[in-house]
């Protein structure tokens, strides 16, 4: 009981000190709104291009939402000293750090629902599959948080995450099918789409959303599951190494 308090604690304080402050809060609005304008301007297909281009739009929105608040977060607890103050806490390692990345996974899962939001007052979208689409941007939000938590223990500056979080994030624009599709890229490309977490779960959203996926639902799931387990065990493995020990 003690352990599920200090998790509790640990989310709470987290989301006071920063994701529930009101420039993060802006920010989290206005980005995803900006991006659906303007990819939907950038389309000029008119109200009809809003669904083919929404999967990308989500997906989007999650991953920057994500690293870009943890990368920062646990970048500068670690550089001001906090972090270690959090290791004292009667909680083993794992169950911390999924304390510390809740907040995250939180905050892009809601900025997953902004531009649907924006998107069910332009286009029809009673079609959609609401349980793959849920489940598949709460994946999105972990696969997403857990690159950032990557991302932060392998660095010491706040503006080396910055700089790595870049070195993932504008690839997987391109590379992992969200606004045109994979098979458009040269070959000898393709094998790295495959590679990036992303790739899998924006294919659960077209097949959610439009059933343009090109993989079956089940083996999406799976895949970008076996990425956030291992990009957890990953950071955990960093962090013993370079923090701990």
């Amino acid at each position: 009981m003690k352990r599920w308090i200090a998790f509790w604690n640990i989310l709470l304080k987290d989301m006071r000190a920063y994701y529930l402050k009101p420039p993060n809060i802006s920010w989290g609005l206005i980005f995803p709104v900006a991006w659906t304008g303007m990819f939907f301007i950038k389309s000029g297909k008119g109200l009809d291009s809003i669904i083919s281009l929404l999967p990308g739009v989500v997906a989007i929105s999650i991953l920057f939402g994500t690293t870009s608040m943890l990368a920062v977060t646990v970048t500068f607890e670690k550089k001001n000293k906090s972090f270690d103050r959090l290791l004292l806490a009667p909680i083993p390692l794992r169950l911390l750090m999924l304390a510390k990345t809740s907040g995250a996974i939180l905050f892009g899962s809601i900025n997953a629902f902004i531009p649907i939001i924006i998107a069910s007052f332009l286009a029809d979208i009673s079609h959609v599959n609401w349980f793959a689409l849920v489940l598949a941007a709460i994946m999105i939000a972990i696969a997403s948080t857990f690159l950032g938590l990557f991302i932060a223990v392998s660095v010491s500056e706040v503006f080396e995450a910055q700089t790595f979080s870049n070195f993932f994030r504008f690839p997987m624009i391109f590379l992992c099918g969200l606004f045109f599709p994979i098979t458009s890229l040269p070959i000898f490309l393709r094998p790295l789409s495959y590679v990036l977490p992303l790739t899998y779960g924006v294919d659960i959203l077209r097949g959610a959303i439009d059933k343009g996926n090109i993989m079956p639902l089940w083996l999406d799931f799976l895949i970008i599951l076996g990425f956030c387990v291992l990009l957890f065990a990953i950071s955990l493995k960093n962090i013993h190494k370079r923090w701990i020990m």
